[in-house]
């Protein structure tokens, strides 16, 4: 992926353009951010948390710039699903409740130059450890 003076993007630019793709994306679906990059006191983070409805979702976006490393949800591993799963606990703590529907989602965003970003929605994801 490029720049518009042709360099090429660093990762961590290359994230912060996935996750704002993600976002208009989930807005683009009915959805309202209520935070992006949610951080935990001890550990714990999740990319962007929304609500649809009376749904709770917990996002992680996973961005690539060309296929052929593997799917995007293959990065999502064992210690990644364990901040994710300490950042929605502690959300939910917060909140003072867990009587409502929640969700983990996995976006997988492709950004290839001179197209529109391609988005792929994983609903539900297990973060359980395997």
């Amino acid at each position: 992926m490029k720049t518009s003076r042709g360099e090429s993007l660093t990762p961590a630019e290359v994230g912060r353009l996935g996750e704002r793709v993600a976002k208009a994306w989930i807005r683009a679906q009915g959805a309202k951010v209520l935070a992006c990059n949610f951080r935990a006191p001890g550990g714990g983070e999740v990319d962007i948390v929304a609500r649809q409805g009376a749904l709770l979702l917990f996002v992680e976006v996973k961005t690539r710039t060309r296929e052929g490393f593997g799917r995007p949800l293959d990065a999502v591993n064992r210690d990644k699903r364990r901040l994710i799963r300490r950042g929605a606990n502690e959300w939910l703590r917060l909140l003072g409740r867990r009587d409502f529907p929640w969700r983990y989602d996995v976006l997988e965003i492709l950004l290839t130059d001179g197209e529109r970003p391609r988005v792929n929605s994983v609903e539900n994801v297990s973060l359980e450890e395997s």
